[in-house]
């Protein structure tokens, strides 16, 4: 008989039941409705931001202002984490979709009556981005309390984020070419607008709900406990599961390695090779893997979810390998598929293991560390792209990234927390 391992204890059994629940009752519909209409939105951001304030600041204020949005994220995403364990996850999300609202029709206002001035692009997007640190935090703890089993529930969300990268950045590109940048960051914020609604209309039954259940955390706010404090408990919850941590370091070594530097090196040799078209199609096929490798998830259910996905991450060893190679059309759309199913069936196996192994008192916080961990070691990859071009041909570094995917894989089949980790048992749904 197949067995799940307890977050603290030996393997139980697993519920035969769980594939067979339903999915799509009220709470999981309006989740998922936010989710997919943010997530269109957030996928046409990066197009509208390249070309609309490429075009008036130029790559430096591109540059900027990018980074202003993902460095105000790391430095707030752990307080996120915290007031999304001590406030709950739901209130969290909406008050950051409000604010969201007014960052991106700010913005869009500014785009429609002229030329918006630098400074105001900047405040904007360090607004935005403390909002998403408020935010992001929340998504792994929701998932729980609106869905009985966060495998089927994690990939259908991947499904819907792929779908979306694939769809959001060409509707991006053709409203910016038919109408203005104002149209992509009014439809921005009405994305988010419909997203606070369908959250706050989730209801959990407070009669029916234990106090030690996530939606408890979720309905009763806790206010008794100083921030240090909890900063501190949320990080001792982190560091008590090794194959938690252990991830989070290979992680940073993706990031700084393959994730980070992938994107500007491989525009860079794949526009100069078969033309700039030629990326914005591998990108389309990176997203179209997403989606299979979403639906993959949603199939399997491995005993040992890490190692699965662990082998599926050799297999995104192809993308940096096939633009390192200087390979044809046919062979680059291939490796990005392969890339894509390979990142999303490993973000369902991972998001689905912290869900279910982690208390949900803390998971918020828990999800904020290794947030924070991940973007941190990408954005110091895109950071260092540029000025490792000096030291090394763009080829040869993507050679350095094929080689780091491979090591990272070889290092998490030989960390045992990792490797052995077994599909726990899904909590039930309040």
């Amino acid at each position: 008989m197949t067995t799940t391992q307890t977050p603290n204890g030996p393997p139980a059994p697993a519920d035969p039941q769980a594939a067979r629940l339903p999915l799509w009752d009220r709470r999981f519909t309006l989740y998922f409705t936010a989710r997919a209409v943010s997530l269109l939105g957030d996928a046409m951001m990066p197009v509208a931001v390249a070309l609309a304030v490429g075009a008036l600041y130029g790559i430096s204020g591109v540059g900027l202002v990018l980074g202003v949005w993902t460095g105000t994220f790391v430095l707030l995403v752990l307080f996120g984490g915290v007031f999304a364990d001590r406030f709950g996850a739901r209130r969290m999300m909406v008050g950051a979709d409000l604010v969201r609202v007014f960052t991106q029709g700010v913005l869009a206002v500014a785009f429609f009556t002229g030329k918006p001035p630098f400074w105001l692009l900047v405040a904007m997007a360090a607004l935005a981005g403390a909002a998403v640190a408020m935010f992001l935090p929340g998504v792994n703890g929701m998932v729980p309390l609106v869905a009985r089993e966060p495998q089927r529930a994690n990939a259908t969300l991947k499904v819907a984020d792929a779908l979306a990268h694939l769809l959001g950045p060409a509707l991006a590109g053709l409203l910016i070419t038919l109408t203005s940048a104002g149209t992509v960051y009014a439809i921005d914020a009405a994305t988010f607008l419909l997203s606070a609604l369908c959250l706050a209309l989730i209801r959990f039954d407070p009669v029916a709900t234990p106090a030690h259940t996530p939606a408890a955390a979720d309905s009763r706010p806790r206010t008794g406990r100083s921030l240090r404090r909890e900063l501190h408990q949320g990080w001792r919850e982190f560091r008590a599961r090794t194959w938690m941590w252990a991830v989070i370091l290979i992680w940073i070594g993706y990031g700084v390695l393959v994730f980070g530097p992938l994107v500007p090196l491989g525009s860079a040799l794949v526009g100069a090779r078969l033309g700039p078209n030629a990326y914005g199609l591998a990108v389309s096929f990176l997203g179209a893997g997403t989606v299979l490798g979403g639906l993959l998830a949603l199939r399997l259910r491995p005993a040992r979810p890490l190692a699965a996905g662990a082998v599926a991450m050799a297999l995104y060893t192809s993308l940096p390998l096939c633009i390192a190679l200087g390979a044809g059309l046919p062979v680059l759309l291939a490796g990005h598929a392969l890339g894509g199913a390979a990142i999303a069936f490993w973000s369902v196996m991972w998001a689905t293991s912290v869900q279910t192994h982690t208390p949900a008192a803390v998971l918020n916080r828990v999800t904020a560390y290794e947030q924070a961990g991940s973007v941190s070691g990408i954005a110091l990859g895109q950071t260092l792209a540029g000025p490792a071009t000096a030291l090394a041909s763009p080829d040869r570094l993507l050679w350095v990234s094929a080689g780091a995917c491979l090591a990272g894989c070889a290092a998490l089949f030989a960390i045992p927390a990792i490797r052995t980790l077994h599909r726990a048992a899904p909590r039930a749904k309040p």
